[in-house]
């Protein structure tokens, strides 16, 4: 536990953010005590640091209080821990927003970086890759009211993973559900397929995802595609097409051969690590060759668009495992890699071994360099960097980042992102984003997470997000 003792409590949560980036798996408690680890006390504009010897530092602040505050304890923590936080005092999980508000402002490349890293105390490092995303996602990013995407979730998987925290449900212990699920997903497609049709609505992206898509057996899968493709793709003009395979145990040669026959323009093979001894510590049914082998019968059926999603900072993993997950993805030479900064989840197993001290996390420095290398890797495959966002409690306090070759970039990924674009989404637990563009502004429906209540309820929650989108299109009209 973390004991801090504040006479201030304006920026209580400023302060709880920047303790959190130091020390994201303490517990961190603010009270009067005098038995402490940290003590700010501050006084109009002057602040005082003590860190338990008592050393005093004071600051005057002329500009903004809160963002100087930051600053100070930000600058103060990173001297007395020796960590090196790449992203500085930047929260918020969509750091690209930054770059594009600074680029309205008609400033040069060299001054908005500048500026970004001034403001927020990032890396230069950091601050060139946000511009350089930001750049990419501006060509990509929705401009038009009447373009949406459609995103369906099917949440079975084969086993849940120990780092999950999203609703999936174990498919096995699941069997009498799925084709009641199906039908009520089935009625919901119907409903909003319709509506897309009678407003004149144009279908950018659609994205199956989950869980894990491909956990459904073959006939059931194939029911799925036939169903999403002769409501939302066939005749549409969709641009992209995207199933998230997911889980390489789950992929079979039927499987692949329905995504063809259906035009699947892009799929994701998630190994997360080619480390066997560590997919069996995160609770996968799979080892690299069976990664290895489910993607080179992709290509082989002429999948060109293909994305392996990678994760730093796995429980036991130290720089030669990432360094070996390297050699054998760069190997393949897929179309687009996404890499993931490992995100604690407080509903995850993997956050309760973590309290229970069955692993520890990496030392801060060491994860800087395995992002390195993976930053490395990108431009070995000639990918450059297309969308990013941030997670709570991601070890490192790192990111999410995805890269791809020319031509080659995740359409979806950008929009559901930069909340720009309309995405109705179906399924148990998915959360339609209804986006006003002239207001910028966003109204959230979501449907129930528990999948037997979705089934129960879903003649209701049909109803309510066709209402709901019936008044973005009243709006639209006037």
């Amino acid at each position: 536990m973390l004991n801090v003792y504040l006479n201030h409590m304006e920026v209580r949560f400023s302060l709880y953010q920047l303790l959190n980036m130091y020390f994201p798996f303490e517990i961190i408690q603010f009270n009067q005590e005098k038995d402490y680890d940290y003590k700010f006390l501050i006084q109009g504009e002057n602040i005082s640091i003590y860190y338990k010897n008592k050393l005093e530092l004071e600051n005057k602040i002329e500009n903004n209080f809160s963002e100087e505050f930051k600053k100070i304890v930000f600058n103060y923590l990173k001297k007395n821990t020796k960590k090196e936080l790449p992203w500085g005092i930047l929260s918020g999980i969509r750091p690209t927003k930054q770059i594009h508000k600074l680029m309205k402002l008609n400033l040069s490349k060299e001054e908005t970086i500048s500026i970004f890293e001034e403001k927020f105390l990032t890396s230069h490092e950091k601050a060139i890759l946000c511009y350089e995303t930001a750049i990419a996602e501006k060509e990509i990013v929705n401009k038009e009211e009447n373009k949406i995407s459609i995103y369906i979730g099917i949440p079975f998987c084969p086993t849940r993973c120990s780092y999950c925290s999203f609703t999936s449900n174990p498919i096995s212990k699941c069997k009498k559900i799925i084709n009641p699920y199906l039908e009520s997903l089935f009625m919901e497609i119907e409903a909003i397929s319709k509506f897309v049709t009678e407003n004149n609505l144009k279908i950018q992206c659609v994205y199956i995802g989950g869980g894990t898509p491909t956990s459904l057996n073959d006939e059931d899968f194939h029911s799925l595609m036939t169903k999403v493709f002769n409501y939302f793709v066939k005749n549409r003009n969709v641009e992209e097409f995207n199933v998230e395979c997911g889980r390489p145990d789950s992929i079979t040669l039927n499987k692949l051969n329905s995504m063809k026959e259906f035009f699947v323009n892009r799929i994701s093979i998630n190994p997360q690590t080619m480390n066997d001894d560590t997919l069996k510590k995160i609770g996968r049914k799979h080892n690299t060759e069976d990664i290895i082998e489910n993607f080179n019968k992709a290509r082989q059926l002429g999948f060109d668009n293909i994305n392996m999603d990678l994760i730093i900072g796995l429980p036991g993993e130290n720089i030669s495992y990432v360094e070996k997950t390297i050699q054998e993805i760069k190997k393949l030479d897929p179309d687009s890699i996404t890499i993931h900064g490992m995100s604690i989840k407080r509903a995850s197993k993997l956050h309760e071994d973590l309290l229970n001290k069955k692993f520890k996390v990496e030392e801060q420095n060491n994860l800087n360099q395995m992002f390195e290398l993976t930053r490395i890797l990108a431009k070995e495959l000639e990918m450059k960097p297309y969308y990013l966002y941030r997670q709570k409690n991601m070890v490192g306090n790192m990111e999410n980042l995805g890269y791809a070759k020319i031509g080659k970039e995740g359409i979806y990924n950008i929009q559901i992102i930069e909340e720009k674009q309309t995405i109705i989404a179906l399924g148990a637990d998915a959360v339609t984003k209804i986006v006003y563009l002239d207001e910028d502004r966003i109204d959230r429906v979501a449907n129930l997470k528990d999948v037997r209540e979705y089934i129960k309820r879903i003649d209701e929650k049909i109803n309510e997000k066709l209402v709901r989108l019936q008044l973005l299109q009243n709006h639209s009209k006037i």
